[in-house]
């Protein structure tokens, strides 16, 4: 079972410059033009199994898509490939647009 994260943590986490988290963003360009948590690394859902190398083993990963569901997936699949510290944004950008950054376009 992949872990998650509430969008409220992850803003605390950012907020206080962890160490090592790298926000994975697994939505399609479209997606990511209209709205996007910085700092993050884009690597569309259906690439993220050949660019493997851009993403730190060693790290907190953290993953987020629209609403969770294909973040949850890649969170999943990571697992599968050993990294070891990796978590789902709870409801995507878009909750993170409701309970933390209103500025975020939703869509």
């Amino acid at each position: 079972m992949v872990d998650s994260l509430s969008p409220v943590e992850l803003e605390k986490s950012l907020r206080a410059g962890e160490p090592g988290l790298f926000l994975l963003d697994v939505r399609e360009d479209d997606e990511r033009e209209t709205a996007r948590i910085e700092p993050s690394v884009h690597i569309p859902m259906q690439q993220v199994p050949t660019r493997l190398a851009e993403i730190p083993r060693g790290s907190r990963i953290v993953v987020y898509c629209h609403h969770g569901g294909r973040s949850e997936m890649i969170a999943g699949f990571l697992e599968t490939r050993g990294y070891a510290k990796v978590a789902n944004l709870e409801g995507g950008i878009d909750a993170w647009a409701k309970t933390v950054d209103p500025t975020v376009p939703r869509y």
